[in-house]
């Protein structure tokens, strides 16, 4: 039997061989994750055809896997692009129903203007003839202003509205009194009566209430439009930290890489992520939701007592009830006139009949019949246009700290909230058990994702709650009637006048930053307190100084 020992032994070492490697699990197969590696447009010689050791990893789990290290690095990109992408679409929605309302809006006022310049045109050609005709840039003057006001802002309304009655008055008086000459000097003084003798009766304090407050609703309007427009064009142009790519590899593609490539990650994981990688945008929310608010109230006024439209579409008519009232008290006005400013001098006989018979002035004005009024402006109303963007306005309050949330729903970016046990929770397929955090920077320091530096803000960002908090303001001033010269805080113009600035009486405490500061205090813990700066380190408010200085060209 012994020497049946050592065969037998052998056939028992290889029976036990075969046992041990067919109880080893055989490598898996990668078809599936290299078959959309490569659909991505990746080169297919960086996919192995089977699990393969996982140690060089450097962000997704280690172990057997289908990634390589060319496939890890690719994904990192891809996984910024997709996340870049995701977000510009959110905002790019957002900026182009702002463009939009904006460029009707500046289309509907600028064509308003032009319709209420041609009417008054047409209506004074008919009703005064040549005697309008040879008077004619005084009124062209002053829809210029207008115009120049709506477009810069560089006119001061009520001086320019004053300055046209005076210029008026001075024609009129010639006109009621041609038999006499009036050196300059003597209309000078004339014009010194305007406010005291009111040739015009009542209207240029009516018109001058109701332009001032109507252009100033309306160019703060539009300006609000177009701040909006830019603050979201601006801020949806994003670039991750080093910490939110590795975050978003993890979510997006480290799954692919344990071959779970249907398997979508968790929403609240999701969540956790797309706030700490938009934690500067979540201190965007604050001020956002005070200038939506603004415009809404602005909105208001234009829908009633500052509506632009009511105020131009018979300012023809206002201003020829002005011209019949000095008319039909012309004989009292020259009487007070001649008391204060003196006896003017008679001109030659001869002189005397051709001037009154070129001069005469016995036009009458025909009764206003609002059927033979232009068709409105830009092919619509105010109130129609207002109605549409107060809507639009109501939906877009709170979009930033919605953000986060908003991208999670996206479904190529995770699973649905009812889908919380079968999803990628950044290791495996499972439930995801951390809590959300909060929005903003403040509340990122316990984000179980995404390593965020919450004592530094972004300065782009911090840029735009400077610039909401300005136009803020300015509506203010606007729903109130009162119209404020503002510094440009901007270093770039968008050149449709659309900018904002800082009243100069107010800057001081505009700069106040409520959004987060070194200490850690969220927007809303700020909001409430008037020395936001006070706790701040030196460098912050080095931060803001320079920033005034340096963004005082933008928003006009």
């Amino acid at each position: 039997m012994a020497r049946f020992g050592l065969p037998a032994l052998l056939c028992t070492l290889a029976v036990l061989c075969a046992a041990l490697l067919a109880a080893e699990p055989k490598s898996k197969s990668c078809s599936e994750v290299r078959r959309l590696y490569v659909s991505k447009g990746f080169n297919k010689n960086d996919a192995p055809t089977h699990e393969i050791n996982g140690d060089h990893l450097k962000i997704c789990p280690q172990g057997y896997t289908c990634c390589s290290q060319e496939m890890e690095e690719k994904y990192s990109l891809q996984s910024k692009d997709d996340f870049k992408s995701v977000v510009s679409e959110q905002c790019n929605h957002l900026q182009a129903i702002f463009a939009s309302r904006y460029k009707k809006f500046d289309e509907f006022f600028k064509e308003l203007l032009e319709n209420a310049e041609k009417s008054l045109n047409d209506m004074f050609v008919k009703t005064y003839g040549r005697l309008y005709m040879q008077n004619s840039e005084l009124f062209k003057d002053l829809f210029g202003e207008l115009k120049r006001y709506y477009v810069a802002g560089s006119v001061n309304l009520e001086e320019m509205l004053s300055d046209f009655w005076a210029r008026l008055l001075e024609r009129m008086f010639r006109l009621v009194n041609s038999q006499y000459h009036f050196t300059d000097e003597y209309l000078e003084c004339v014009s010194k009566y305007t406010e005291q003798l009111k040739p015009f009766g009542d209207v240029p304090r009516k018109l001058k209430l109701q332009v001032t407050r109507a252009f100033v609703a309306a160019r703060t309007f539009a300006q609000g439009l177009a701040v909006a427009r830019d603050v979201v064009s601006k801020v949806s142009v994003v670039s991750p930290t080093v910490q939110c790519t590795h975050a978003l590899l993890r979510m997006t593609y480290c799954s692919h890489c344990q071959g779970l490539v249907s398997v979508k990650p968790c929403y609240n994981y999701c969540s956790n992520i797309m706030r700490g990688c938009l934690a500067n945008q979540g201190d965007l929310d604050f001020e956002w939701n005070n200038f939506i608010d603004a415009m809404l109230m602005v909105a208001e006024r234009l829908e009633g007592p500052f509506n632009i439209e009511s105020v131009m579409d018979p300012i023809d008519v206002k201003i020829s009830d002005a011209i019949m009232n000095m008319q039909e008290n012309s004989v009292q006005v020259s009487q007070k006139v001649f008391q204060g400013c003196g006896p003017p001098k008679p001109l030659p006989a001869g002189r005397i009949s051709r001037s009154i018979s070129e001069g005469a002035f016995s036009a009458r004005f025909r009764p206003y019949h609002p059927e033979e009024r232009p068709t409105t402006a830009a092919g619509t109303s105010l109130d129609r246009l207002v109605t549409d963007v107060k809507e639009k306005l109501k939906q877009a309050k709170k979009f930033w700290s919605s953000l986060p949330s908003n991208v999670c729903s996206d479904e190529r970016m995770a699973a649905g909230n009812g889908n919380e046990d079968d999803c990628w929770n950044g290791k495996g397929k499972s439930r995801y058990l951390f809590a959300v955090t909060g929005n903003g920077l403040a509340n990122q320091g316990n984000n179980p994702e995404v390593q965020v530096d919450t004592s530094k803000p972004d300065i782009l960002i911090l840029r735009q709650i400077m610039a909401l908090r300005v136009m803020t303001s300015k509506m203010k001033n606007a729903y109130n009637g009162n119209d404020v010269d503002f510094f440009d805080i901007s270093d770039e113009s968008s050149g449709e006048g659309s900018g904002s600035g800082c009243e100069y009486q107010q800057c001081p405490s505009e700069l106040d930053y409520n959004a987060t500061d070194h200490s850690g205090k969220s927007a809303n813990d700020k909001a409430s307190s008037a020395g936001g700066l006070v706790g701040a380190q030196p460098s912050l408010l080095a931060v803001f100084c320079i920033l005034l200085l340096v963004m005082q060209r933008e928003w006009r």
